[in-house]
């Protein structure tokens, strides 16, 4: 993991899965735009001693280091706005959620590995966004871990409204992406 945040010249949004440097694809419109609503939405929820961080590296354990789309941290973690993810000293049980948005690149990193590697971290709260069907319409799961078997079991399936009360009091419809 130190690996990650010294070598210099990486690549933007470098992560670190099974010890093993990932490198992202480039990223699409849409992939922005479905991330930024419920940032959004929970930037307008979230208690104030907490904070929203988009595509900052989590540091799970020494071989894995993802980058959620978006995980809420307490906000005590956040120190500055020249602060890397390398410097987010951040207890993984504290994240709340993490989420990713499915991208095509990342498909199975985002369904598979990245919920497996969260959950046995202990990251109580997951949601995984991606497009469904022909007109590529935002589906978002929300995942709570179960404390037995240390696997996120789904809590909801949310088409057209996420609206939620655990973590947080929430709710946008996907209405909101066209003002985004």
């Amino acid at each position: 993991m130190d690996d990650l945040c010294t070598l210099p010249g990486l690549p933007p949004h470098t992560e670190l899965i099974d010890g093993s440097l990932v490198f992202a694809g480039p990223q699409r419109y849409l992939h922005s735009t479905v991330i930024d609503l419920p940032a959004t939405g929970l930037r307008r929820t979230v208690p104030g001693t907490m904070k929203i961080v988009r595509e900052m590296t989590v540091v799970l354990d020494r071989r894995n280091g993802p980058e959620p789309d978006i995980r809420v941290v307490r906000a005590e973690a956040v120190t500055g706005g020249e602060q890397t993810h390398c410097a987010v000293a951040v207890a993984v049980a504290d994240v709340r959620p993490a989420a990713e948005v499915v991208s095509p690149d990342a498909g199975a990193r985002d369904h598979d590995t990245r919920p497996h590697k969260y959950a046995a971290a202990g990251i109580p709260h997951f949601w995984l966004a991606e497009m469904s069907g022909s007109d590529h319409h935002p589906v978002v799961r929300t995942c709570e871990l179960d404390p037995l078997t240390q696997a996120y079991a789904l809590t909801g399936t949310h088409r057209d409204r996420l609206k939620l009360d655990v973590p947080y009091d929430i709710g946008i419809t996907t209405e909101a992406l066209d003002a985004l």
